[in-house]
């Protein structure tokens, strides 16, 4: 039995000591000797809490006061039981110790280990889709599959990895470098559909992309780069929640011009995404995948962000199915079906 990794001990007072520094999860244990304080301070993730009614002896500690306190730790649900799991390597094993830690079996590990399983698409590698592939990558995504033959602009060149000396190149086979220099065993080909996949999209969704994601049961994420904003949202889950053509439709109905505007968007009018919205951007949009593959709360359906200059602080918009749409009346078998 241990502490889940990435907690830490540390004395508050003579008496008291803390445990871990998150308030959805650190304690405090009050009311004790400076021997027992002394004796919890030797404890980290890799000491073996059996083992500590043996030190408390050592140490001039009760042994049943010793057990008292790992008991004391266990219902508070710091600890795991079992050897140390196979270490994760490189930027995934940040989220392994997070996960361990809000997870209610401990088990982090087991939680981005699955991750190697599924298969995301990202379509649009501006700076912000480039961006959330980098992300998923690193994440421990096992298959990342890229699409865009644009070409790198030097207004694409920062904080999401194109070069200046990729300025020309083919999107796409500059972010398969990137994605590999990352995520070494990333894989950027795949052998069946993705589980889901990201649309990231200059001045307005494309209106046929979402139906034909929605009718093959695929969920799918869009991202839209505007002209001073850009905006995270809605995830699409085929039958749960509205779908892009939802919103297009509450649009028509506020605007009957609507959809007369959309189709005279044109995309290479946009002259670039600002550094620090494609990097808030690229984090929402990587979150929000990875809370649906790991099947766990993430982005409510419906739910968008626009984040904008000058403080890039996310927005949050909720829409709604429109009546008129039809998307929710989708077979059961579809609801959440991987693509």
């Amino acid at each position: 039995m241990r502490l889940r990794a990435g907690l830490q001990v540390l004395r508050r007072t003579s008496t008291e000591v803390q445990v871990g520094t998150d308030p959805r999860w650190a304690v405090r244990l009050p009311d004790l000797t400076p021997a027992e304080v002394d004796l919890l301070l030797t404890v980290d993730p890799r000491t073996d809490l059996t083992d500590l009614p043996r030190a408390a002896a050592a140490r001039g500690v009760d042994v049943d006061r010793a057990q008292a306190l790992v008991a004391a730790l266990v219902d508070a649900r710091l600890t795991q039981d079992g050897p140390p799991r196979a270490a994760v390597r490189g930027p995934a094993a940040v989220d392994v110790d997070v996960w361990s830690l809000l997870r209610a079996d401990g088990d982090g590990a087991g939680l981005v280990r699955a991750r190697a399983e599924r298969v995301v698409a990202v379509l649009g590698l501006g700076p912000t889709g480039l961006g959330i592939a980098v992300g998923l990558a690193a994440a421990g995504v096992g298959t990342v599959l890229v699409d865009d033959e644009r070409p790198v602009r030097s207004t694409d060149v920062g904080v999401s990895g194109y070069r200046w000396a990729d300025a020309g190149s083919a999107r796409q086979r500059v972010a398969t470098r990137l994605l590999r220099d990352v995520a070494p065993d990333v894989s950027t080909a795949a052998e069946r559909p993705a589980d889901i996949v990201v649309l990231v999209e200059d001045g307005v969704a494309d209106p046929l992309r979402g139906p034909v994601l929605v009718a093959g049961g695929t969920p799918h994420l869009s991202v839209v780069v505007r002209q001073a904003d850009t905006v995270v949202g809605p995830l699409v889950v085929p039958g749960v929640g509205p779908c892009l053509r939802c919103l297009d439709l509450l649009r028509t109905d506020a605007d009957p011009s609507w959809p007369t505007i959309a189709a005279q968007h044109r995309p290479v009018a946009l002259g670039g995404e600002p550094g620090v919205v494609a990097t808030v951007c690229a984090g929402l949009g990587a979150s929000a995948v990875l809370a649906q593959l790991d099947r766990v709360p993430g982005l409510a359906p419906g739910a968008t962000f626009e984040v904008a200059l000058p403080d890039a602080v996310p927005r949050r918009r909720t829409w709604a199915v429109h009546p008129e749409c039809g998307c929710t009346a989708l077979p059961a078998s579809l609801v959440g079906a991987p693509g």
